[in-house]
């Protein structure tokens, strides 16, 4: 090749040399063949023979890992699935849907809207009797406590008053439901319109107009209770889309 010099062929050397090269030759071709990478090491530095496998079978894995430092170990190629939470805590860590707040009572569907305006003629006659019709019974029974529903709504009502006609809670009744409502939950069975809106929102969200329409139904002192309370507790209403009465009940 261009640019490379061999060395000359035996043929062309002194015949006087031959001999002595030849000899020289010999004891090399008698003893242990070595690689060209193990000339020049002794036995105790040879690789590894046959029997050395046998006595340790993790040789050859060994060999391999040193044979490649610093490669990374291949990932399985089956994958493991993921842990999945169920539905159930999906749907719990999901941020709550803000109600929303109907201001003109006109836009409520027809059949709210005829059962507002049949609660306050009714709370505003002063005949606490005049809301039984409006109340249903069976599964449809409107609330009007916590827990177990009483055999008489409208005694039931009476005893929260603080009259023995029950005018205090009819009085109540008509400055609750002429605030605007929030509407919730909707599109879903357990949609609703709720009376007062601040029992559906967040009481330091509340803006100074808020505020004041909160203190025309109760005091100062009780709204700093209800902010350490952690939200609205006083009386509310609420009315489903297809006008039935569900509840007026104090409390959380």
């Amino acid at each position: 090749m261009p640019g490379k010099r061999f060395t000359p062929s035996l043929r062309h050397l002194p015949v006087v040399v031959l001999p002595s090269l030849f000899l020289a030759l010999v004891p090399a071709a008698a003893g242990p063949a070595y690689a060209l990478t193990d000339y020049g090491k002794t036995d105790s530095q040879q690789p590894a023979k046959d029997d050395d496998k046998a006595t340790n079978p993790d040789a050859d894995e060994e060999q391999l890992e040193d044979a490649k430092p610093g490669l990374p170990v291949p990932d399985s190629l089956i994958k493991k699935p993921e842990n999945k939470t169920d539905d159930a805590e999906d749907k719990a860590d999901e941020p709550a849907v803000p109600a929303e707040i109907v201001l003109d009572m006109n836009q409520l569907p027809e059949p709210v809207k005829k059962m507002r305006v049949a609660i306050v003629e009714a709370a505003a006659s002063g005949d606490i009797e005049r809301l039984r019709p409006l109340m249903k019974n069976g599964n449809d029974t409107t609330q009007v406590s916590i827990g177990d529903a009483p055999e008489d709504p409208i005694a039931a009502l009476k005893s929260l008053s603080g009259d023995k006609e029950g005018r205090e809670v009819l009085g109540i009744l008509l400055d609750i439901i002429s605030t605007s409502a929030a509407h919730i939950d909707k599109g879903t069975p357990n949609e609703l319109y709720v009376w007062p809106y601040f029992a559906e929102k967040p009481l330091d969200s509340l803006t100074p107009p808020e505020i004041v329409e909160l203190y025309r139904i109760v005091t100062a002192a009780d709204v700093s209770d209800m902010k350490e309370f952690g939200s609205y507790n006083f009386y509310r209403i609420g009315i489903s889309p297809d006008g039935k009465w569900k509840f007026f009940v104090a409390g959380d």
